[in-house]
């Protein structure tokens, strides 16, 4: 983990522009939001990174310690140090609570699976990072959006890790919304978790033959 003395701070994420060791990056739109922070692909012309500002915005499922940044940061370094494929991180500020990390271009494990491209090698991948997480009594969020495929290597895109549990491990919960082929689709076009979800528990039925030939899998792998 590296940090690196920023020239000038970001005073708004909806500037357009910030400078980073002498580099000015275009910030050219948003990537997504999720419940710790707003992620920016930004780029010059010849490197591209994300941009993550730290919101301190409301969550009615998750509760985080005051600073959401050192959480980042501490995750980070626990999963580099176990060996999980991650975009690294190029450097941080505590002052503006952002982090800037390497962008890696790819398509997200959430689009293969609505556009039917899922296969046992990505399920296999998973299950590898859990055999390093397990042990270490750690989960990460393996909803598929925090996964991207580049060169047939799937890396979690996400720092955020948690204390293990078995309700939240990939085998109780999000290994069904990747057989859920059709729920994934919907989701991908209006964002809803309600084709995935429901009475706040994974879609099952319909998908349990599926998800038993990829445990079987696992059992077998061991």
């Amino acid at each position: 983990m590296q940090s690196a003395c920023m020239k000038r701070h970001i005073i708004n994420m909806k500037d357009q522009f910030f400078i980073a060791n002498g580099e000015t990056y275009n910030i050219t739109g948003l990537l997504a939001k999720g419940k710790s922070g707003y992620s920016y692909h930004a780029e010059t012309e010849s490197t591209a990174v994300v941009v993550k500002h730290i919101h301190y915005e409301p969550c009615d499922y998750f509760q985080f310690e005051e600073n959401k940044l050192n959480s980042e940061l501490r995750d980070y370094k626990t999963l580099y140090d176990l060996g999980i494929p991650m975009p690294k991180l190029l450097f941080s500020n505590q002052d503006k609570q952002f982090l800037v990390k390497e962008y890696i271009p790819g398509i997200t494990l959430a689009q293969i699976v609505a556009d039917s491209q899922l296969n046992d090698n990505h399920i296999i991948q998973i299950f590898d990072m859990c055999e390093k997480l397990y042990p270490n009594h750690l989960n990460i969020d393996y909803f598929p959006t925090n996964f991207v495929e580049q060169r047939g290597i799937l890396y979690y895109v996400d720092y955020e890790c948690s204390r293990y549990s078995d309700e939240w491990n990939f085998e109780n919960w999000d290994i069904w919304f990747l057989a859920n082929k059709s729920g994934m689709e919907t989701f991908m076009k209006n964002g809803s978790h309600t084709s995935l979800i429901q009475n706040g528990k994974p879609i099952r039925e319909g998908f349990e033959g599926i998800v038993e030939r990829w445990l079987l899998m696992k059992k077998r792998k061991s």
